[in-house]
């Protein structure tokens, strides 16, 4: 057909595609092949790995260099691009979707007949939302990315059926609708501005000499920021965050804190990106609520007892990081960003991690209690590390070197670019994110409480924590010693 889509590259879909035909797989498989639960998870990280592995021809590519298919006919714009930016972040999605499966496989024998099916298609489900989101480059794409991204994790936030996870998908359900409604309206502002359906530079540039239509599309990207602040957990949109994280099962508190936030910067990035040309005026409000973020953050993470709620609140604080560079007009705000974003969902997954396996050995209610926590180190020295080093990366703390080299990629587009009231609120904020977490460290290093029959406090009791728990902590925990003895793994991936 002449105004058919007549370019396709599957190679450069595989890192969304992947996921979806093994969300597809596992639902059929279910239905053929009943009690092969354990199969449910061998298939999904298998699809996981093959999109992984599709990402590394798209990483460290030179700025301005992409992948592109699904281009229209006769040389036309092209609905998916996969540059350096969008493939790290589709790797960083993919692993962080495989952390939340092994986390998620204990729990297998809780769930009832065709639940593991459920839960697991749900996954990466939303992990190959969050896949496309990267890579769109139309309206029509990039919303349904996104909300394929949102809408699976209402369900997964659900799905253990409890007061407080009920509590917390309604309110992230709720949020998920306002969200969606203000970036439909974004769209069509952005459309009425630029007369293109395409989120590119090009078309934002149709509109820089037009004074009637420029501040259509200034109001179009405060509304795409306001749309996707929700989903970063951004304030003033953060307030579902505490809620959901505390109500869902810990994988999936981890799920959200990783691929859900991977998938909401990517698709700020691509709206980013196109209206960065028009400069400073247009990214005013990433400022405002950066800087709003990173305090109320870190102000409300200590005063938190639970290290979910702290957890969930810290990524309220991280989030401010994270858009901070963007508030600039700088060619590496991008890349810093990304960058900060990728060594955030390292630490925090390993924290998710240990949290996770603490709750096999000691119990759910006394895991996600900060003073359980109390000699960690002595009881369980290899948790008791690895825990340590997520709190000093995510604090920007030696030897959490990776934490540190991302605040102050963070930091050089904002100085460069003179923005100093900005640059003074997040020099204070680091501090407040060392008190944040150095409570933390402080019980894990802590002499162990005693229970009246002379047993430490912490001491196990001859469990031992699943052996998927433990690979996802491995994994984690070399992650981030790899990329904290070499930050230019991830800054390499983003292309800087």
């Amino acid at each position: 057909m002449s105004q058919g889509v007549v370019s396709v590259n599957v190679g450069v879909l595989l890192p969304v595609l992947a996921p979806a035909v093994g969300a597809a797989v596992i639902l059929v498989a279910d239905v053929v092949l009943q009690h092969l639960r354990r199969a449910h998870y061998v298939v999904a990280l298998a699809s996981l790995v093959v999109g992984a592995v599709a990402t590394f021809a798209g990483l460290g590519t030179a700025a301005g260099a992409a992948r592109q298919t699904l281009c229209l006919p006769g040389g036309g714009q092209c609905m998916y691009a996969g540059d350096s930016v969008a493939s790290a972040l589709q790797l960083a999605a993919l692993l962080a979707a495989a952390v939340t499966l092994l986390l998620s496989w204990p729990d297998d024998r809780k769930q009832s007949t065709g639940g593991t099916a459920v839960m697991v298609s749900l996954v990466l489900s939303a992990t190959a939302g969050a896949t496309a989101v990267a890579g769109a480059r139309d309206l029509g794409s990039w919303l349904v990315a996104i909300e394929l991204a949102t809408l699976p994790t209402v369900a997964l936030v659900a799905l253990r059926g409890a007061r407080s996870a009920i509590s917390g998908a309604v309110a992230l359900l709720t949020t998920s609708l306002v969200s969606f409604g203000l970036l439909a309206l974004a769209a069509g502002l952005w459309f009425t501005a630029t007369s293109s359906g395409f989120i590119t530079p090009a078309a934002a540039l149709t509109v820089v000499d037009d004074p009637a239509r420029r501040p259509i599309l200034v109001l179009a990207v405060v509304l795409f920021v306001a749309g996707i602040g929700f989903k970063l957990s951004l304030v003033p949109f953060h307030a579902w965050t505490p809620e959901a994280y505390d109500g869902a099962p810990l994988p999936i508190a981890a799920f959200l804190a990783g691929v859900s936030k991977i998938a909401a910067l990517a698709a700020l990035l691509v709206v980013i990106r196109a209206v960065a040309p028009l400069g400073a005026p247009v990214l005013t409000s990433i400022a405002l609520v950066a800087a709003a973020s990173m305090t109320l953050g870190n102000i409300m993470a200590m005063r938190q007892n639970g290290v979910v709620r702290l957890l969930a609140w810290s990524t309220v604080a991280q989030a401010g990081w994270v858009v901070m560079p963007l508030a600039t007009v700088n060619s590496a705000a991008v890349r810093a960003s990304g960058a900060y974003l990728l060594a955030y969902v390292v630490a925090t997954l390993l924290a998710f991690a240990v949290v996770a396996a603490l709750v096999q050995t000691r119990g759910a209610e006394r895991a996600r209690d900060l003073s359980a926590y109390r000699g960690l180190m002595r009881d369980h020295p290899v948790l008791g590390a690895a825990l340590g080093l997520a709190l000093l990366s995510l604090a920007g703390l030696p030897p959490g070197v990776l934490g540190l080299v991302a605040k102050v990629t963070a930091l050089r587009p904002v100085v460069g670019s003179e923005l100093w009231l900005l640059a003074v609120i997040a020099a204070a904020n680091a501090v407040l994110g060392v008190a944040v977490y150095v409570r933390w460290l402080r019980a894990l290093l802590a002499t162990p409480d005693e229970q009246p029959n002379g047993a430490a406090a912490g001491a196990g009791r001859g469990v031992k924590a699943h052996p998927a728990t433990l690979v996802a902590v491995g994994f984690a925990a070399v992650s981030l010693v790899l990329t904290s003895i070499s930050p230019q793994l991830i800054l390499g991936m983003m292309g800087s």
